[in-house]
């Protein structure tokens, strides 16, 4: 508490200087915490990998628990005063089992989810490309978190080689089976790709502040994991300052945020028939989820905008 009121005085007195020095101290201690905790990473994510060991797995979480922990005290320490009002349920819990929506605006989100979810939600997950596995120390890190990592072909490919059709979904359905022994947190940004005006404009999205939604990866999540789940939850995030860029959140630069979790829905009926494979082989199937999370999209529309409202009264 004492440094961080040392970088709050700082802000008041020199703002220029506080956010270089803030993003030098962020900078440094993500680092530090890549260097230090890569060694043990690596060698638990193996020995689990190797001999499938509960231990060890457990280990990977509480050293990935611990990097996340220590970025967010480095945001708490770089911006001790802000004005950040986040709601989520009461009854979630550290050792649940959640299926986690969300809009998304900017490389900043997904910190945020991280910054919400400690002592709260288990760790989150997210789809992620298989090529991001030969990326030095996050990719491998990612892989022994069991992250899905999507393989994706293209139709040139599948065209050389028709086997590959379908191949993955299957491996995205295998890669989520493995959490089904564990705690989790499963994120997917049913927009697909950040927001910006000029992609609103292209899609002719008919929200205000949302790209259209693609229901293909919570389908996939539903299928693979559905009868496991606590629940769904809907995370809405503003920015009511704009959109930051991922430096802002390391130079103190995001004084206002809002987030909303809350629980949704999913109609028995539909839930079924997804959990057994109908959003794929269904037509009728498909057009209701595509039908659900449209109405999920009205809902948060209008969230947002009293959301930003509140801010200015």
């Amino acid at each position: 508490m004492r440094l961080a009121s040392v970088f709050q005085k700082m802000h008041d007195r020199t703002p220029k200087l506080a956010k270089a020095v803030s993003l030098a101290t962020a900078t440094g201690v993500i680092a530090g915490n890549s260097f230090a905790g890569s060694i043990p990473v690596w060698f638990m994510g193996a020995t689990k990998m190797i001999t499938g060991a509960a231990i060890a797995d457990k280990a990977v979480i509480k050293i990935a628990n611990h990097w996340i922990n220590s970025n967010n005290a480095v945001i708490d320490m770089v911006l001790p005063q802000k004005d950040w009002r986040i709601s989520l349920p009461d009854d979630v819990h550290i050792d649940g089992k959640y299926l986690l929506i969300s809009n998304h605006q900017s490389w900043v989100d997904t910190s945020i989810v991280q910054y919400i979810s400690q002592d709260r939600l288990p760790l989150t997950r997210f789809f992620t490309k298989f090529e991001l596995l030969y990326i030095p120390i996050v990719g491998q890190t990612f892989y022994f978190l069991d992250f899905p990592m999507m393989r994706r072909h293209s139709k040139a490919d599948i065209a050389k080689n028709p086997a590959l059709k379908g191949q993955d979904l299957k491996e995205a359905k295998r890669a989520c089976a493995l959490l089904k022994d564990k705690p989790f947190t499963l994120l997917n940004y049913l927009e697909g790709t950040r927001f910006t005006p000029v992609k609103h404009e292209k899609q002719q999205s008919p929200y205000t502040h949302l790209l259209k939604p693609r229901a293909g990866g919570l389908a996939l999540a539903i299928n693979a994991l559905g009868a496991e789940v606590d629940g769904i939850l809907d995370m809405t995030i503003v920015y009511p300052d704009g959109v930051p860029t991922y430096s802002d959140l390391w130079k103190g630069n995001i004084k206002r945020l809002g987030v909303d979790v809350r629980y949704i829905d999913i109609p028995d009926g539909l839930s079924v028939a997804v959990q057994n494979g109908g959003y794929e082989d269904d037509d009728a199937v498909k057009a209701r989820m595509f039908e659900w999370v449209e109405h999920i999209w009205r809902q948060k529309d209008a969230r947002i905008t009293k959301m930003l409202t509140d801010f200015e009264t």
